[in-house]
């Protein structure tokens, strides 16, 4: 191999390798964004449920206070 064909694979190689590492890293925290996007939604699907159970647990509360009739004292 003659020297400047030789410099020309060194050079296309060390790209090359740039290249490969970028597209691993940039791999690398699409996938650690997709993980915090999956805990966070499973995050706020959990405290969304929470909530409604409580606000169905009030609403319900709030019935049964209302149908219960209210007592006049005897005097």
């Amino acid at each position: 191999m003659t020297a400047t064909s030789k410099k020309s694979r060194d050079h296309a190689e060390s790209i090359f390798s740039k290249t490969q590492t970028q597209s691993m890293s940039l791999n690398r925290i699409i996938s650690e964004q997709d993980a915090v996007s999956q805990a966070r939604e499973a995050k706020t699907a959990r405290l969304r449920e929470l909530r409604l159970e409580k606000e169905a647990d009030e609403l319900a509360a709030a019935a049964s206070l209302a149908a219960s009739p209210k007592r006049a004292g005897k005097r």
